[in-house]
């Protein structure tokens, strides 16, 4: 007796206890679901490199001015930003902001607004009063100031202020305007104002709620006060629609997907226990997987969101091959009791089911490999919801069916239905791949073959870029405004907001701020003339900024020396003294010019020159990148400044900040896509061989199976080329997705032929193959397309892009198993020397 045998029997004499066993397994797993995080954040993603550990480097040995704050900036867009009425908005602005009380909490002790309006109404108080004039005056003062000022007065004040030859205390204004402003104009079509909240004590990359709903706050503010065409842009906004837009997209997706799966397994069962018997294992499927992720402490992301959709889908799968075996055994032989056709059924199809569970978790197990935290923990919650599915479909299903259908057969309901894909149009269509294997498979072949090619031959082309937007909720589309109101999903501008943001103004964002790091001897005499050399470089780069004055958006220490020394007579001395050829860059005794910026502006060197116990070890340069900057082309021109500064100090230096780091994240998607290819493919080609040869003494089955679902992934990456689809870290899944559903599609209908096949009847084989194991997978492929396409409802075009990408993928599986893989069991036939051999 086979060890599937002895299984199907075990489930079958003890469905009672199977029953009971698992659903007390399932309410122990799943009592962890009650741990889960179920504030839906966007997956951040990170990777080890020497780049990111420089970058964590600068983090943690440099204080900076935004350590411990959030920034939230406040874009005012009007018809001449620099008008008085403008720029008393933005002062009123303030002063709403710091009433309400949930705000002011949560603003920084020091210079919490960085407004033009301060700015403007400072300098005019400074000019009124004279020499006597110190201090910042009072939000009252400057307001009072400007309202007894004249439109003219107003704009005389502005023109002083934005004189590209005056010098201004506190921040750079032209730091707070578009950078296509003229310098010296007194109108501007728009302006931005940072808020500054404290976030001292948080952990981790999420805002704490009270900061979060502070820019709520601000929001509600900003729309009160400010011109119709202003907006507020954070952290905590962004966060908080991007969840709203996720649950309301959702909202409409849940119920059309759920219609569309009920159709097609209306179709495929014609029978309601059936559908209820499968929508019940997927409902427990989703408790065990729920549960897993509280246990271990995996918090929900946009990404772990496809991993229900995708173990519905693998759900139904199983499901439909468990109930169509069973049907088939009692159409076979209706002189079976329920429980032999049960017994028959399962054993039929329990290796079948077993080899594609360890094959598909093995599948989506390759992302462990990744260097993407977030990716890592798709592959592992996938794997353990794939674990559940063979647990509650190879033993529970079949247990409760038993047990449910005998009290349905005491009332009277005896129900026999006949196996999907036997006859009519589905067993038609399945027919395809039969009776093109036994008319022309070589033909089949040579097509596929072609086609996996084309497609290979693209994988290095296809683009890795990532673009942060794709996070972000779009608009809806007009035909959504016609649904029910609840339904009806809110207006969105994120994405417009960010895109301004990103062309208009300098951001000092991290996303948006490229680094030098320099670590080692950096009281070397050449040190400072390697930084002017590379901030040449820098200024000549495509992908650096420069304000509207010409000058280049950096803070290094040759900017912090030249500030401070400005202001500081003493420091200006030592700077002279070590500037022996005159170019205005110290060039000896660099240790005492460090020395004299930290005794003068102790918290400006700390930003850019770090030391610990009196010894200078490293320093720091921070330059704005323009939004519109390609991640490669920043890199490398990042790089080959860092080569210009190590080259003529001779002290080590390294490009890094986020705008590296997330383009080395992008390039170790691909490598993901490589590595894990291969690791997938050679433990399921190992997998495979060593069950077919065990049980039917072939070593060549098993890559026989394999190669569909390889020309599958060929297919779809080929799609995405011409598509112009990008290779990013949310479709990185998608490689494990195809490979995994793909190799459960053929070793169903590989286990099954050779289960069929006795040495001289391929084709009969072939036919009763696709209508019978081809019928389940052609409803589990309907229903698990269904289950992503509704994605594209989505308002999140990341998650469009997925639902469109998998339906693809698993479109391909499909296709690549009932048509290219008859064909290569045809030839397979011919070319082995003997009949399979059943060694069980």
């Amino acid at each position: 007796m086979s060890l599937a045998t002895r299984f199907a029997g075990f489930v079958t004499d003890h469905s009672k206890v199977v029953v009971a066993v698992l659903l007390v397994a399932t309410l122990a797993v799943g009592a962890g679901a009650a741990n889960v995080d179920g504030g839906l954040t966007i997956a951040g993603f990170s990777s080890d490199s020497p780049e990111a550990d420089a970058y964590d480097y600068a983090q943690e040995n440099f204080r900076t001015d935004g350590e411990n704050t959030t920034v939230v900036q406040v874009v005012i867009r009007d018809e001449n930003a620099l008008s008085k009425e403008s720029l008393l908005a933005s002062l009123r602005f303030q002063q709403e902001a710091r009433a309400a009380a949930s705000v002011n909490q949560t603003l920084r002790d020091d210079r919490a607004f960085v407004d033009l309006a301060s700015v403007v109404a400072t300098a005019a108080i400074h000019a009124e009063d004279g020499a006597n004039a110190t201090g910042t005056p009072s939000l009252d003062a400057q307001r009072a100031q400007l309202e007894a000022m004249t439109a003219g007065e107003v704009e005389d004040a502005v023109a002083r202020v934005l004189d590209p030859d005056a010098s201004i205390p506190g921040a750079d204004p032209y730091s707070l305007l578009p950078t296509d402003y003229t310098p010296g104009a007194t109108t501007a079509d728009a302006r931005v104002v940072y808020v500054f909240q404290d976030t001292t004590g948080a952990t981790g990359d999420d805002l704490p709620e009270r900061i979060a709903a502070a820019q709520l706050d601000l929001k509600a503010i900003a729309a009160d006060t400010l011109p119709g065409e202003s907006f507020v842009f954070g952290a905590g906004i962004v966060s908080e629609e991007s969840t709203q837009a996720t649950g309301e997209s959702f909202a409409i997706i849940s119920p059309v997907a759920f219609l569309l799966i009920i159709l097609v397994l209306g179709l495929a069962y014609r029978d309601v226990f059936d559908v209820l018997y499968g929508l019940l294992g997927v409902a427990l499927t989703l408790v065990w997987m729920f549960g897993f992720m509280g246990w271990a402490g995996i918090g929900l992301t946009q990404i772990l969101i496809a991993v229900p959709f995708l173990l519905v889908g693998l759900s139904i799968d199983y499901a439909l091959h468990v109930v169509m075996r069973y049907r088939e055994a009692r159409a076979d032989d209706p002189t079976r009791s329920r429980r032999e056709a049960m017994r028959r059924g399962l054993a039929g199809v329990a290796v079948a089911l077993a080899a594609a569970t360890f094959t598909t978790a093995v599948g989506f197990l390759s992302n462990a490999v990744s260097p993407v935290g977030s990716i890592r923990d798709f592959g592992v919650v996938s794997a353990a919801g794939i674990a559940a599915a063979f647990l509650v479909f190879a033993l529970l299903l079949p247990a409760l069916k038993l047990e449910l259908d005998g009290l349905l057969a005491r009332v009277g309901l005896d129900r026999r239905a006949s196996p999907f894909g036997r006859g009519g149009v589905a067993g038609r269509l399945l027919g395809v791949g039969a009776t093109a294997a036994r008319r022309s498979p070589r033909a089949i072949l040579v097509v596929a073959l072609v086609l996996t090619v084309a497609g290979g031959a693209v994988v290095t082309d296809i683009d890795t870029t990532t673009d942060q937007t794709d996070f972000l909720p779009r608009d809806s589309p007009d035909w959504m405004d016609s649904l029910p109101g609840p339904f009806q999903p809110s207006d969105y501008s994120l994405v417009e907001n960010a895109e301004y943001l990103q062309d208009s103004f300098v951001q000092d964002r991290d996303q948006s701020t490229g680094l030098l790091l320099v670590r080692g001897d950096v009281t070397n005499p050449r040190m400072l003339d390697a930084l002017d050399a590379g901030r040449a470089d820098l200024r000549n780069a495509s992908s650096t900024v420069t304000l509207a004055d010409g000058t280049l958006s950096a803070t290094g220490p040759l900017e912090t020396i030249d500030t401070v020394a400005a202001r500081n007579d003493t420091v200006a001395a030592v700077v002279a003294d070590a500037d022996t050829d005159g170019d205005g860059v110290p060039d000896e005794d660099l240790a005492a010019v460090y020395d004299a910026v930290y005794a003068a502006a102790p918290d400006d060197a700390a930003a850019v020159i770090a030391r610990e116990n009196g010894e200078y070890g490293a320093l720091r340069v921070a330059v704005s990148i323009a939004g519109s900057a390609e991640p490669g082309t920043v890199t490398g021109e990042l790089r080959d400044v860092a080569t210009t500064v190590e080259d003529e100090s001779g002290v080590a230096t390294i490009a890094t900040g986020q705008p590296v780091v997330n383009y080395l994240v992008q390039q170790s998607v691909l490598r993901t896509l490589v590595e894990g290819f291969l690791i997938t493919a050679g433990v399921i080609l190992a997998f495979l061989t060593v069950i077919f040869w065990t049980r039917y003494r072939s070593l060549t089955l098993g890559a026989v199976v394999l190669a569909p679902v390889v020309a599958a992934q060929a297919w779809l990456f080929g799609t995405m080329y011409l598509a112009g689809l990008p290779y990013t870290t949310e479709t990185a899944i998608i490689a494990a997705i195809g490979i995994g559903i793909g190799v459960d599609y053929a070793i169903h209908i590989g286990e099954r032929f050779v289960d069929e096949y006795d040495g001289e009847n391929a084709p009969e084989a072939l036919s009763r193959t696709l209508t019978g194991t081809g019928g389940a997978l052609l409803a589990s492929a309907g229903t698990t397309v269904a289950g992503f396409g509704v994605l594209a409802l989505a308002l999140v075009p990341s998650l469009q892009r997925f639902g469109f990408v998998t339906s693809v993928a698993i479109a391909y599986a499909f296709l690549a198993s009932v048509l290219v893989l008859p064909s290569l069991l045809a030839v397979w036939t011919r070319y082995t020397d003997a009949a399979v051999t059943r060694t069980d």
